[in-house]
């Protein structure tokens, strides 16, 4: 994916949050939709190029372990939510999930037992084109190509010994 695409995503993103953690997909949506189509389907590009960067068996072990379990529709969506919580943290996360244990969001969450899910976030583009146009995305206006998994986090990830091995952060918080 171009790199254009993907800093304009999170420019998108960071003008978005500006106003507060809440509403950043609607928010992003709202700005998004002003904008050219061209602009709005790049946003898309973006989107999805970093769901791919961020398709990674340790992070699906972490979301697993936060959700209390993780379909692939729920890893989309947790994946979705990290996004939203601007590019340092989803750097950081994605380059350690275990980091996760130190986020105010994730300990909030804990405490009010509550999953971190990010579905809005898939559809902003979607949103904002249909807003700005009255149409759905055209046909084939991105693709997604994820990785392999990584194959060393090939386990079952409710065997709370090998999480608390490979996640210890994160098993300390949820009592693993």
């Amino acid at each position: 994916m171009d790199s254009v695409d993907i800093r304009g995503f999170w420019q998108l993103i960071e003008e978005a949050r500006g106003s507060g953690p809440e509403g950043v997909a609607a928010r992003a949506s709202a700005v998004l939709a002003r904008r050219e189509p061209g602009e709005i389907v790049a946003a898309q590009r973006g989107l999805w190029a970093l769901m791919a960067a961020s398709y990674r068996s340790s992070l699906w072990a972490a979301a697993y372990m936060i959700n209390g379990g993780c379909s692939d529709d729920g890893f989309d969506y947790f994946r979705g939510w990290l996004i939203l919580q601007g590019r340092e943290t989803f750097e950081r996360v994605v380059a350690d999930p275990d980091a996760l244990a130190e986020l105010p969001a994730v300990r909030a969450a804990v405490a009010q037992g509550e999953d971190l899910d990010g579905e809005e976030a898939l559809s902003i583009a979607w949103q904002a084109h249909l807003a700005a146009t009255g149409a759905e995305l055209p046909p084939r206006s991105f693709s997604v190509r994820y990785p392999e998994l990584d194959q060393a986090w090939n386990f079952d990830f409710d065997d709370k010994g090998e999480m608390r091995r490979r996640l210890p952060r994160l098993a300390a918080l949820y009592g693993g």
